[in-house]
């Protein structure tokens, strides 16, 4: 069901979920190249959905920083400089996929203690930022392993319950439009899942991501287009 379509000068605009606070837009277009996209358009007051913030540092001023943080004179003081510019980016990126603000929290400062004890073997191959993000996406995906296997059910049974304890859950006020697109997301592969939130919601770029997962701009691009096919799709039949 859409509640509004406009198409103008190439682009046609579905609204396919609201309330007062929520509004879901899907736009589809044709790029220069001739290529059909398709792009979800979220407006919401709600934080968690929306959030991009990457503390930058030049070449020099991170590899100057990286020293601080590998000298046991400085590291200390330095890591406390490493949380506060990261600690919120990583939050939101964590409780995208571990969803309950208390665990989130709790694979934060798993994800901070792992970055402290093993800040030595970092050597400046990738962007700090993306070792870090590399840390918190595994250390989540661990955790969500350990819920399932402590409660024995499949990792998927225990995304599900996740998806289900959002429509109760004060922090989004029982959105319909944000549990519609975050069951939309849970039919999702795993890969795929982490490709879209890392995309769509951190709204990190191909290079980024690829460094974060270790792995190509290519299978990244083809994993987010078949993700929001399937949103897409799921999205219409809701």
């Amino acid at each position: 069901m859409f509640y509004f379509c406009v198409k103008v000068r190439g682009f046609s605009l579905y609204q396919i979920a609201q309330n007062e606070r929520f509004s879901v837009v899907q736009v589809n277009y044709i790029r220069n190249s001739g290529v059909a996209s398709t792009l979800f358009i979220i407006f919401t007051f709600t934080p968690y959905l929306k959030f991009k913030y990457l503390f930058i540092l030049s070449a020099s001023e991170e590899e100057q920083f990286v020293q601080q943080l590998q000298h046991i004179d400085t590291k200390d003081s330095a890591f406390r400089n490493l949380i506060a510019q990261n600690k919120t980016m990583l939050y939101y990126h964590i409780r995208s996929i571990v969803i309950q603000h208390e665990d989130a929290d709790d694979v934060l400062q798993e994800t901070f203690i792992k970055a402290y004890e093993n800040i030595a073997s970092f050597k400046g191959q990738s962007k700090l930022s993306s070792w870090l993000y590399r840390i918190a996406t595994n250390q989540a995906l661990d955790f969500l392993k350990q819920k399932s296997r402590l409660q024995r059910v499949t990792l998927d049974e225990y995304n599900q319950q996740l998806i289900e304890q959002i429509e109760t859950d004060p922090f989004f006020n029982g959105d319909e439009a944000t549990i519609l697109l975050h069951k939309a997301i849970a039919t999702l592969p795993e890969k795929q899942q982490l490709v879209f939130k890392m995309r769509y919601f951190q709204e990190l770029d191909y290079n980024s991501i690829a460094a974060i997962l270790d792995t190509s701009v290519g299978a990244l691009k083809a994993s987010y287009h078949h993700a929001t096919k399937k949103i897409e799709l799921f999205l219409r039949e809701h």
